[in-house]
């Protein structure tokens, strides 16, 4: 008895929960654990009730690197690592060779169906979860992606998914690229007979709630009540609507004609279905003008999720469901402070500091353009001009550093050989895993907090703050122990530990290991 007790523990501790039917990774915009708590009294009991009740929810959720936004955030939960190694270091990057923006999705080889935009995953240098899993089951595996960005879409989707979708922001329909092959007869048909198009000229945003239920926000306008009419918006309604909560909504729709039209959960081979949401405010405003908006929003977030679960236990069943629900990490900027508050502060101008870097080094060295160009708070300086003057490029970098750090609002200047040869710490860490060596700049400005960011480039102003915001990860269904964990966990974990329990491998930049006790 002793023996059989033994052998079945063993095989118990290696064997863990059967593979899942089907994968459904949720990242939700700008989801914070901090507003998922403040406005729990109002939510219902099939969403973020439920998922914190039956759930794996982990409330200190981290990335790794800086600056994250919704594609190198994306790339990094389903690639496992940092934009150092997977390429992706945000939405937006200059181009060294041509001194043009490049975006993160842009390719002119293929072509945009239901747009007029030119994607792929291109300039994503390593494997996903999506990949991995049909490079394992051989290509048998159904992995759809859909958001309502194509930044979301396309990060999540990698190189092997047979479709990645999202919403046109000039038509609304759900568009894809000729890069996953075929579009799927079942997304036309959902254009032609359902798109967004035929309904959004009669919806409006007005609160779920009664107003007076909506009291936990400040606000620097008084808000009665609001709201938001799409037709009234003509050219900007898609816009707009996908900055509302409906957009959720709208996801789930095409996830029901997703689940009807195609095998996803319905047999021993695994699936993956990828799903984005929004969680940010309204038209991006701060808080502080739509306090009553972001409230509802997480109201009507909680709804979205409640008939996500209800659909997916119809479809597949929960118990052959794996969700992992987290967040991009970030927040839409918060506006500068009142000046009649006197908090430090002042505007740091990203043109001007590369105008006055460059007068500098002329004249340490003579005549030359020294500064290529600047691109929010890097610098990228001229390497074939200081080849030709036989210049030490070590020497220039240093000295541009000590340059710049003499100037208002700067806390400290890093140079490319810094950063990736200089001695470690956690902040230079950050630092680092947020560059990628061919795509970076060569010095990083450190501004600080207070400050504005104006970078000329992207016609944008950035209020610099490290108050740390806590983000979400959550796991849900297929036999998962319940359990709220307050420890900090990096989002690098993700990818290993879905993967493991896909029984595949990791994508090829993962260096985490897995998350252990997850199951009964």
């Amino acid at each position: 008895m002793l023996a059989v007790m033994v052998v079945t523990g063993l095989q118990a501790q290696t064997t863990g929960a059967p593979t899942p039917r089907l994968v459904v990774g949720l990242t939700i915009d700008q989801l914070r654990t901090d507003y998922i708590e403040a406005f729990s009294s109002l939510y219902g009991e099939r969403g973020f009730k439920r998922l914190m009740k039956e759930g794996r929810f982990y409330c200190n959720a981290e990335f790794d690197f800086n600056h994250a936004d919704k594609a190198s955030s994306v790339a990094a939960i389903y690639t496992g690592t940092t934009p150092y190694y997977n390429g992706i270091p945000g939405e937006r990057w200059m181009d060294r060779g041509s001194l043009r923006i490049i975006k993160s999705v842009d390719d002119t080889s293929y072509m945009g169906i239901y747009t007029n935009e030119n994607t792929s995953p291109c300039h994503l240098l390593v494997s996903t979860l999506s990949d991995e899993l049909m490079v394992a089951t051989q290509g048998e595996s159904e992995v759809y992606s859909i958001a309502p960005t194509r930044e979301m879409a396309v990060m999540a989707a990698g190189h092997a998914a047979k479709g990645a979708f999202w919403l046109n922001d000039d038509t609304g329909k759900w568009s894809g690229s000729t890069f996953y092959g075929p579009f799927p007869n079942w997304v036309t048909a959902y254009n032609d007979r359902e798109g967004l198009d035929f309904r959004i000229d009669n919806v409006s945003w007005a609160p779920f709630l009664p107003v007076t239920s909506y009291r936990y926000m400040t606000a620097t306008v008084k808000q009665i009540s609001f709201k938001h009419d799409f037709s009234s918006e003509r050219r900007e309604k898609y816009r707009k609507y996908k900055t509302s909560p409906y957009v959720n909504d709208e996801v789930n729709r095409l996830v029901n004609a997703c689940l009807a039209h195609t095998s996803m959960g319905q047999d021993n081979v695994p699936d993956l279905l990828t799903l984005s949401y929004y969680a940010g405010n309204y038209d991006h405003r701060p808080n502080g003008e739509c306090a009553m908006e972001i409230q509802d929003a997480y109201v009507r977030l909680d709804n979205s999720i409640g008939d996500l679960l209800d659909l997916i236990e119809r479809k597949v069943g929960l118990r052959n469901t794996l969700f992992f629900i987290t967040s991009t990490g970030y927040t839409d900027p918060d506006p500068q402070d009142p000046p009649q508050f006197r908090i430090p502060g002042g505007e740091f101008h990203s043109k001007r500091c590369g105008a006055l870097l460059n007068m500098y080094l002329m004249a340490l060295y003579g005549q030359g353009q020294y500064v290529e160009t600047q691109y929010g708070q890097q610098i990228y300086l001229n390497h074939k001009l200081i080849e030709d003057k036989k210049l030490n490029l070590t020497e220039i970098l240093n000295r541009s550093a000590d340059f710049i750090v003499q100037m208002s609002g700067v806390r400290n200047a890093f140079t490319s050989q810094r950063l990736a040869l200089g001695a470690w710490t956690p902040r230079i860490d950050r630092i680092r895993n947020s560059f990628h060596p061919r795509l970076s700049g060569d010095i990083y400005i450190e501004v600080m907090p207070g400050w504005t960011v104006v970078d000329e480039y992207s016609q944008t102003t950035t209020v610099v703050r490290e108050g740390y915001s806590s983000f979400p990860l959550i796991f849900f269904g297929h036999s998962v122990r319940p359990e709220t964990v307050y420890a900090p966990v990096s989002m690098a974990i993700i990818a290993p530990t879905v993967a493991h329990t896909m029984r595949i491998r990791a994508p090829n930049a993962a260096t985490c290991s897995p998350l252990t006790g997850l199951y009964k």
